[in-house]
């Protein structure tokens, strides 16, 4: 009788991910145009767990770019985009094999909508890619990654506009072409799921521009889809041995009780989370999807020839992995399990859940996954010795890739895991310092002060150990 492996594959990815606007800085160099992430301000006046990226007009946009005052460290990030060769140097002392970063859109078109690429945002990205291979780094390329450009969000209300779509996909074709022998992993979306929490720094649609905000949502959404189905196809016209894989943000709620009421509710909850990932990765739009819009009054505007295009499917599922939640049919949307314990920002710890997750979208799509996002934030403190001891983070991560093991044995094609900040980076939600991911501590703060010296916690030579032993070692 066949069994399952017990180890994780020989050529599986252990890496490490970032993403362009919480690292590089350099926000304005050699051509590079404002993205949404750009007027993300330090929010140190609100309280830790309520700090978000949700939604935000016109106005509230044009008082961040005429701010003076405010600290928007986005802008700054760790300085990646002139450190990138020492980072990378350092990183690669763990024995990661892979690395997934993002490509700032508005580096490479600065406003979006321009006729050709800005050449100096393309030479960086040859740099560093170039970097990554030198170190046996296979580099996973998220493509949009909350770096549209601020002008596609102000003059074309962001996705809500179909232009966007040509936009997208010019970009991406660019991309495809300039890396398409240097890069065999694409995410095209990150966490396209997630239209809550990071509501405009995804979608790019200023809230008082829309009369039905939920409606624009789903509208810009369903031009994404659309987008995303036509890069997949140019980019297996360009060269098909790229690989294209989606991202969701993993949302699956578990059911609070067992009333058959909050059960039926959590399946309807979850099924407006699998949406995204049915669509890109089945090739249409499911039933359920058309119920919800006309449960909620939402008028999607769908072309002909949209049903067409999305039949160009992508071919490995990405998720992000930090939290489970649970949901009633007295909620609209799913909370946080008090029952569990949580991180000082409220995120529930949950490592079995990462082991469901896994089982769950494989049974659905039968098709490679990979874990680009899993961590935990916390307050580091040096020690008087000088240095970071961080057994909380080995803690978390020892106990969830212990789950993914499993995950493997219960039959799952996992290809990849990847913590989240492997080097300390800018918060997304929160643009903080002291939430702190990584296994390399950057010496900078909320405020901006710091040396940015680069040193290395105890998580640093724990990571190097599982790597080397290819998971055997926790």
């Amino acid at each position: 009788m066949k069994k399952n492996p017990k180890t994780f594959p020989n050529d599986f990815l252990w890496g490490g991910a970032i993403a362009a606007n919480q690292s590089e800085g350099a926000y304005l160099e050699d051509g590079k145009g404002l993205c949404v992430a750009d007027i993300n301000r330090y929010q140190g006046d609100v309280e830790i767990t309520k700090r978000s990226n949700k939604e935000i007009t016109v106005q509230e946009i044009k008082r961040a770019l005429e701010d003076t005052k405010g600290y928007y460290p986005k802008r700054t990030g760790i300085d990646f985009y002139h450190r990138y060769p020492e980072d990378i140097a350092l990183l690669a002392e763990t024995g990661m094999n892979a690395f997934r970063t993002s490509i700032n859109w508005s580096r490479i078109f600065p406003n979006g909508d321009e006729s050709e690429p800005n050449e100096a945002g393309l030479l960086f990205y040859d740099r560093l890619i170039d970097e990554l291979l030198k170190h046996g780094m296979e580099p996973v390329i998220t493509l949009s990654h909350y770096e549209m450009p601020l002008h596609v969000a102000l003059e074309y209300n962001g996705w809500y506009n179909r232009k966007t779509i040509d936009f997208f996909v010019k970009y991406c074709e660019v991309i495809f072409k300039r890396f398409q022998h240097k890069v065999k992993y694409w995410i095209l979306v990150n966490q396209i799921n997630l239209i809550s929490f990071e509501s405009f720094n995804h979608l790019g649609i200023p809230a008082d521009r829309v009369s039905n905000l939920e409606e624009a949502k789903y509208q810009g959404i369903h031009h994404e889809l659309v987008a995303c189905a036509k890069a997949t196809k140019i980019a297996k016209q360009i060269n098909p041995s790229m690989h294209i894989g989606i991202m969701l943000f993993d949302a699956i709620a578990h059911s609070a009780t067992t009333k058959p009421e909050d059960i039926l509710a959590t399946v309807k909850m979850n099924q407006m989370e699998y949406f995204f990932s049915d669509v890109l990765l089945r090739g249409y739009y499911p039933g359920y999807a058309f119920r919800f819009f006309e449960d909620h009054n939402i008028d999607l505007q769908i072309d002909e020839e949209d049903e067409e295009i999305l039949k160009n499917t992508a071919d490995f599922l990405t998720f992000s992995y930090y939290y489970t939640r649970i949901a009633d049919a007295q909620h609209r949307e799913p909370y946080i399990n008090p029952a569990l314990p949580a991180s000082e920002w409220g995120w529930s710890i949950d490592p079995i859940g990462l082991r469901t997750a896994l089982n769950l979208y494989y049974d659905r799509y039968q098709l490679p996954i990979m874990i680009t996002e899993n961590g935990i934030g916390a307050y580091d403190q040096i020690s008087a010795d000088g240095k970071i001891h961080d057994p909380y983070r080995i803690d978390f991560l020892r106990q969830h890739i212990r789950q993914v093991k499993e995950a493997i044995a219960d039959g799952v094609d996992v290809r990849g895991y990847f913590p989240w900040g492997p080097i300390d980076i800018v918060s997304c939600s929160s643009s903080e310092m002291s939430k702190r991911y990584g296994f390399i501590y950057v010496d900078k703060d909320d405020h901006g002060n710091g040396s940015l010296e680069r040193s290395k916690k105890d998580s640093f030579a724990w990571y190097q150990k599982v790597v080397e032993s290819n998971g055997e070692i926790l």
